[in-house]
Protein backbone atom coordinates (compact mmCIF):
# COMPACT_ATOMS: atom_id res chain seq x y z
CA UNK A 1 0.00 0.00 0.00
CA UNK A 2 1.27 3.49 -0.83
CA UNK A 3 2.34 5.35 2.27
CA UNK A 4 0.04 8.37 2.14
CA UNK A 5 0.41 8.87 5.88
CA UNK A 6 4.01 8.72 7.08
CA UNK A 7 5.52 8.66 10.55
CA UNK A 8 8.72 10.34 11.70
CA UNK A 9 10.22 10.89 15.14
CA UNK A 10 12.35 13.60 16.68
CA UNK A 11 13.23 12.71 20.27
CA UNK A 12 9.95 12.22 22.12
CA UNK A 13 7.93 13.89 19.34
CA UNK A 14 6.17 11.72 16.76
CA UNK A 15 4.77 13.30 13.60
CA UNK A 16 2.23 11.81 11.21
CA UNK A 17 2.10 13.64 7.88
CA UNK A 18 -0.96 13.20 5.66
CA UNK A 19 -0.10 13.61 1.99
CA UNK A 20 -1.94 11.94 -0.87
CA UNK A 21 -0.57 14.46 -3.35
CA UNK A 22 -4.02 16.00 -3.81
CA UNK A 23 -6.52 17.16 -1.16
CA UNK A 24 -5.89 14.50 1.50
CA UNK A 25 -9.27 12.83 1.31
CA UNK A 26 -10.00 10.36 4.10
CA UNK A 27 -10.02 7.40 1.73
CA UNK A 28 -9.89 3.87 3.05
CA UNK A 29 -6.23 3.77 2.02
CA UNK A 30 -5.45 7.02 3.87
CA UNK A 31 -7.23 5.85 7.03
CA UNK A 32 -5.50 2.47 6.98
CA UNK A 33 -2.18 4.25 6.55
CA UNK A 34 -2.94 6.49 9.55
CA UNK A 35 -3.78 3.42 11.61
CA UNK A 36 -0.45 1.81 10.70
CA UNK A 37 1.35 4.95 11.87
CA UNK A 38 -0.63 5.19 15.11
CA UNK A 39 0.31 1.61 15.96
CA UNK A 40 3.97 2.66 16.08
CA UNK A 41 3.61 5.84 18.15
CA UNK A 42 4.61 5.48 21.83
CA UNK A 43 1.59 5.52 24.13
CA UNK A 44 3.46 6.15 27.38
CA UNK A 45 5.69 9.13 26.59
CA UNK A 46 6.12 12.12 24.32
CA UNK A 47 3.56 13.84 22.13
CA UNK A 48 2.03 13.31 18.69
CA UNK A 49 1.73 15.84 15.87
CA UNK A 50 -0.71 15.21 13.01
CA UNK A 51 -0.30 17.51 10.03
CA UNK A 52 -1.53 17.90 6.48
CA UNK A 53 0.19 18.89 3.27
CA UNK A 54 0.77 22.42 2.01
CA UNK A 55 -2.53 24.29 1.71
CA UNK A 56 -4.78 21.47 2.88
CA UNK A 57 -5.19 19.47 6.06
CA UNK A 58 -7.95 17.23 4.71
CA UNK A 59 -10.99 17.54 2.48
CA UNK A 60 -12.89 14.82 4.36
CA UNK A 61 -14.21 11.44 3.31
CA UNK A 62 -13.63 10.28 -0.25
CA UNK A 63 -16.99 11.12 -1.85
CA UNK A 64 -16.17 9.01 -4.91
CA UNK A 65 -16.14 5.96 -2.67
CA UNK A 66 -19.32 6.99 -0.84
CA UNK A 67 -21.14 7.60 -4.13
CA UNK A 68 -19.61 4.59 -5.90
CA UNK A 69 -20.95 1.11 -6.46
CA UNK A 70 -18.79 -0.68 -3.89
CA UNK A 71 -21.04 -0.42 -0.84
CA UNK A 72 -18.81 -2.67 1.24
CA UNK A 73 -15.76 -0.46 0.67
CA UNK A 74 -17.79 2.64 1.50
CA UNK A 75 -19.02 1.06 4.73
CA UNK A 76 -15.51 -0.02 5.67
CA UNK A 77 -14.15 3.47 4.96
CA UNK A 78 -16.74 5.13 7.21
CA UNK A 79 -16.12 2.61 9.98
CA UNK A 80 -12.37 3.17 9.69
CA UNK A 81 -12.97 6.91 9.86
CA UNK A 82 -14.93 6.46 13.09
CA UNK A 83 -12.17 4.29 14.54
CA UNK A 84 -9.49 6.80 13.56
CA UNK A 85 -11.40 9.63 15.22
CA UNK A 86 -11.85 7.50 18.34
CA UNK A 87 -8.18 6.53 18.47
CA UNK A 88 -6.98 10.13 18.06
CA UNK A 89 -9.54 11.56 20.48
CA UNK A 90 -8.61 9.04 23.20
CA UNK A 91 -4.88 8.85 22.45
CA UNK A 92 -3.02 8.51 25.77
CA UNK A 93 -0.50 11.27 25.00
CA UNK A 94 -1.04 14.89 23.90
CA UNK A 95 -2.07 15.25 20.24
CA UNK A 96 -1.24 18.48 18.40
CA UNK A 97 -3.04 19.12 15.12
CA UNK A 98 -0.91 21.15 12.69
CA UNK A 99 -3.61 22.55 10.41
CA UNK A 100 -1.70 23.39 7.24
CA UNK A 101 -4.67 24.65 5.23
CA UNK A 102 -8.33 24.00 4.48
CA UNK A 103 -9.97 21.43 6.72
CA UNK A 104 -13.34 20.16 5.54
CA UNK A 105 -15.96 17.67 6.78
CA UNK A 106 -14.21 14.62 8.29
CA UNK A 107 -10.96 16.56 8.06
CA UNK A 108 -12.41 19.14 10.44
CA UNK A 109 -13.72 16.45 12.77
CA UNK A 110 -10.27 14.86 12.92
CA UNK A 111 -8.89 18.28 13.86
CA UNK A 112 -11.48 18.41 16.65
CA UNK A 113 -9.89 15.24 18.08
CA UNK A 114 -6.65 17.05 18.83
CA UNK A 115 -5.74 18.28 22.30
CA UNK A 116 -4.27 21.45 20.81
CA UNK A 117 -4.87 22.80 17.31
CA UNK A 118 -2.39 25.16 15.64
CA UNK A 119 -3.33 26.53 12.23
CA UNK A 120 -1.31 28.21 9.51
CA UNK A 121 -2.34 31.82 8.93
CA UNK A 122 -3.85 32.28 5.48
CA UNK A 123 -7.01 32.43 3.41
CA UNK A 124 -8.19 29.01 4.53
CA UNK A 125 -11.55 27.75 5.76
CA UNK A 126 -12.85 25.12 8.12
CA UNK A 127 -16.24 23.70 7.22
CA UNK A 128 -18.45 20.81 8.23
CA UNK A 129 -20.25 20.76 4.87
CA UNK A 130 -22.19 17.50 5.26
CA UNK A 131 -25.69 19.02 5.38
CA UNK A 132 -24.99 21.14 2.28
CA UNK A 133 -24.02 17.89 0.52
CA UNK A 134 -27.28 16.19 1.57
CA UNK A 135 -25.56 14.10 4.23
CA UNK A 136 -26.17 13.86 7.95
CA UNK A 137 -23.56 13.87 10.69
CA UNK A 138 -23.57 10.64 12.75
CA UNK A 139 -24.10 11.08 16.48
CA UNK A 140 -20.59 9.92 17.54
CA UNK A 141 -19.03 12.61 15.34
CA UNK A 142 -21.50 15.15 16.72
CA UNK A 143 -20.46 14.20 20.26
CA UNK A 144 -16.80 14.92 19.54
CA UNK A 145 -17.53 18.10 17.58
CA UNK A 146 -19.87 19.52 20.19
CA UNK A 147 -17.28 18.88 22.89
CA UNK A 148 -14.99 21.38 21.14
CA UNK A 149 -17.28 23.88 19.40
CA UNK A 150 -18.44 26.94 21.32
CA UNK A 151 -22.18 26.61 22.02
CA UNK A 152 -22.93 29.89 20.23
CA UNK A 153 -21.57 28.40 17.00
CA UNK A 154 -22.99 24.85 17.05
CA UNK A 155 -25.94 25.68 14.79
CA UNK A 156 -23.81 27.63 12.35
CA UNK A 157 -21.03 25.02 12.14
CA UNK A 158 -23.01 21.78 12.27
CA UNK A 159 -26.62 22.50 11.28
CA UNK A 160 -26.07 25.22 8.69
CA UNK A 161 -22.68 23.99 7.41
CA UNK A 162 -21.28 27.51 7.22
CA UNK A 163 -17.66 27.93 6.09
CA UNK A 164 -15.45 29.50 8.75
CA UNK A 165 -12.41 31.54 7.74
CA UNK A 166 -9.53 30.67 10.05
CA UNK A 167 -9.67 34.09 11.70
CA UNK A 168 -13.14 33.18 13.05
CA UNK A 169 -12.23 29.65 14.10
CA UNK A 170 -10.71 30.38 17.49
CA UNK A 171 -13.86 32.13 18.70
CA UNK A 172 -15.91 29.19 17.40
CA UNK A 173 -13.75 26.62 19.19
CA UNK A 174 -12.51 25.01 15.97
CA UNK A 175 -8.87 26.06 16.47
CA UNK A 176 -6.71 27.10 19.40
CA UNK A 177 -4.06 29.20 17.73
CA UNK A 178 -3.22 30.73 14.34
CA UNK A 179 0.43 31.30 13.49
CA UNK A 180 2.18 33.16 10.68
CA UNK A 181 4.00 31.10 8.05
CA UNK A 182 7.38 32.30 9.34
CA UNK A 183 6.72 30.97 12.86
CA UNK A 184 4.48 27.99 12.09
CA UNK A 185 7.03 25.16 12.24
CA UNK A 186 8.77 26.58 15.30
CA UNK A 187 5.50 27.00 17.18
CA UNK A 188 4.32 23.46 16.44
CA UNK A 189 7.50 21.94 17.86
CA UNK A 190 7.55 24.35 20.77
CA UNK A 191 4.04 23.31 21.80
CA UNK A 192 4.69 19.61 21.21
CA UNK A 193 7.88 19.69 23.28
CA UNK A 194 6.07 21.44 26.11
CA UNK A 195 3.12 19.00 26.17
CA UNK A 196 5.49 16.05 25.88
CA UNK A 197 6.75 16.86 29.38
CA UNK A 198 3.35 16.13 30.95
CA UNK A 199 3.54 13.01 33.09
CA UNK A 200 2.26 9.57 32.22
CA UNK A 201 -0.20 8.06 33.08
CA UNK A 202 -1.51 11.25 34.71
CA UNK A 203 -2.28 12.96 31.40
CA UNK A 204 -4.08 9.87 30.13
CA UNK A 205 -6.12 9.43 33.31
CA UNK A 206 -7.15 13.08 33.26
CA UNK A 207 -8.21 12.78 29.62
CA UNK A 208 -10.17 9.61 30.39
CA UNK A 209 -12.01 11.26 33.26
CA UNK A 210 -13.00 14.20 31.08
CA UNK A 211 -14.03 12.13 28.06
CA UNK A 212 -15.86 9.30 29.84
CA UNK A 213 -19.40 10.71 29.34
CA UNK A 214 -18.86 10.85 25.57
CA UNK A 215 -17.08 7.59 24.94
CA UNK A 216 -20.06 5.25 25.20
CA UNK A 217 -21.85 6.98 22.31
CA UNK A 218 -18.67 7.00 20.24
CA UNK A 219 -17.82 3.36 20.94
CA UNK A 220 -21.33 2.17 20.06
CA UNK A 221 -20.80 3.30 16.47
CA UNK A 222 -17.53 1.45 16.01
CA UNK A 223 -17.37 -1.92 14.29
CA UNK A 224 -17.09 -4.89 16.65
Amino acid sequence: MTEIATLSTDGDISTIVLDDGKVNVCSLEMLESIQQCLAEVPKDKGALIVRGREGIFSAGFDLKTIQGEDAEKSKKMVEMGMKTMHDLYTFPRPVIMAVTGHTIAMGLFIVCCGDYRIALEGKFVAQANEVRNNMDIPSPIMEVAESRIDKKHVYSVLYHADPYPFDKCIEAGLLDEIVSPSDFEKRIMEKAEDLATLGHPHYFKTKQAHQRPLLKAISNALPA
